[in-house]
């Protein structure tokens, strides 16, 4: 398993995640189809001027543009504050096999090394199972339940959080 960069070609990829009722559930339901491209231009620029990092999560070496679901680390205002967010998605044919959990370690440890990240959130939905687990497992500390807007929704989400250079194991 390896993290590339998230390129123009992956639109089917995020099609595949962001459109799906099924990959959705846990976000509110499916998104448009309409802006997929748009969306991907906009997550390539912002890798290319390093403000954020969208991670597809590749399964096998040897095929790069076979893609398992996406890892991604953004920073954000949060009631006035700044913060770092991190979210993954991993496509149901892939889940369950420990790359959603491999991809947010391997991007926890980039941010480490990085260092300009500092604490960093993450927000599964309640209701998350796996999502949460991962929290869970690689040691982030559980904040308490939150209210937050996505995509014109509102998402009841466990609130969790790791600081990468004190609490990566």
């Amino acid at each position: 398993m390896l993290l590339r960069d998230v390129e123009y070609g992956d639109v089917d990829a995020y099609v595949r995640m962001r459109c799906d009722p099924v990959m959705m559930a846990e976000l509110g339901g499916p998104l448009p189809r309409e802006g997929m491209e748009a969306k991907v231009q906009r997550d390539v620029q912002r890798v290319a001027a390093d403000t954020d990092w969208t991670k597809m999560i590749v399964p096998d070496e040897a095929e790069l543009d076979v893609v398992a679901g996406t890892v991604t680390l953004w920073p954000h205002d949060e009631d006035g504050e700044r913060i770092s967010e991190i979210g993954w998605m991993v496509l149901p044919e892939y889940q369950g096999q420990g790359l959603g959990k491999q991809g947010v370690r391997k991007l926890l440890e980039l941010a480490r090394d990085d260092g300009r990240w500092g604490l960093i959130h993450a927000f599964p939905a309640t209701t998350n199972a796996p999502s949460n687990g991962i929290c869970r497992t690689l040691g982030f500390r559980f904040l308490g339940k939150q209210d937050v807007p996505f995509a014109g929704r509102v998402l009841q989400t466990n609130h969790w959080a790791i600081d990468p250079r004190a609490d990566l194991t």
